[in-house]
């Protein structure tokens, strides 16, 4: 089967489109050039530089950023995989409703649910801070864990938890040596997405952040508008590039390898 001419020409316009930035981004951050507009030569001193004590803060903006996806992350996994379960074993009206709770996060604008949390954190009279931001950013990474694990379970046979039982095993120990075992690669999945978005934030980050709070999308703003340290941007951008690329890859390369292991129906249906 032939392609069509047309059809290659505009994948290969859209792949410019939306990568060619990112590889200009990359290159100045190893130019020479202070300003990027020509090509001086091969420099690591803006990598150098971004290393130094001039840019502590960087660093502790960086750090903040890692706590508050870690301990996201755990939040939303937990969360999320209750919320899955729930999702997948009930299904009443009560359930659609709760359905409708985690589905509206991955469609509502990030400036209107920044708003919104910035509201109501006012209105309950707490302090805008890191606090705030780990509240933020479990509200919407729970919502991409709940359906990853959502997903997940599509595939997922009960007649193994009714095997189990069977067998004479209890509830505690069907789910963390049953059902656990075979959710834990959308477990890994919707984590590492939670992790990689949380990292990532700036809209939501940007209405519940507080003074000493700024995360490092928030600092990489700052210094955007106010700082002439341009190229070290371009290389402090490189490394958070190389970081979710690093997260994505972990993620599918987990992903696939449980999924090799997985019992197959046959042996479900053995069990049972």
């Amino acid at each position: 089967m032939k392609h069509s001419k047309v059809a290659v020409i505009v994948l290969a316009l859209v792949m410019v489109f939306l990568y060619l930035p990112i590889f200009v981004l990359v290159g100045n951050s190893f130019n020479a050039s202070k300003f990027g507009g020509e090509w001086s030569g091969f420099t690591l001193k803006w990598y150098e530089m971004l290393f130094s004590s001039q840019n502590r803060a960087i660093w502790q903006a960086f750090e903040r950023s890692l706590i508050i996806a870690a301990a996201a992350t755990i939040a939303s996994c937990i969360l999320g995989t209750t919320a899955a379960l729930a999702l997948h074993r009930w299904k009443d009206r009560l359930q659609a409703f709760h359905y409708g709770l985690i589905y509206t996060p991955l469609v509502m604008p990030e400036i209107l649910m920044g708003i919104s949390l910035l509201m109501m954190f006012t209105a309950v009279g707490i302090g805008c801070g890191l606090f705030t931001i780990w509240i933020a950013h479990t509200t919407f990474c729970v919502s991409y864990v709940a359906m990853t694990v959502l997903a997940r379970l599509q595939d997922f046979d009960d007649r193994i938890t009714e095997a189990a039982y069977d067998l004479g095993a209890g509830p505690f120990y069907t789910f963390f040596h049953v059902v656990l075992p075979i959710l834990l690669p959308g477990i890994i999945a919707g984590g590492l997405l939670a992790f990689t978005l949380s990292i990532d934030d700036f809209v939501i980050t940007f209405f519940v952040t507080g003074p000493g709070a700024d995360t490092l999308p928030l600092k990489i703003y700052s210094m955007i508008k106010h700082s002439k340290q341009m190229p070290v941007i371009n290389s402090l951008s490189t490394l958070m590039l190389v970081l979710t690329c690093v997260l994505v890859a972990a993620s599918r390369f987990m992903s696939n390898r449980r999924r090799r292991h997985l019992p197959s129906l046959k042996s479900a249906r053995a069990l049972s």
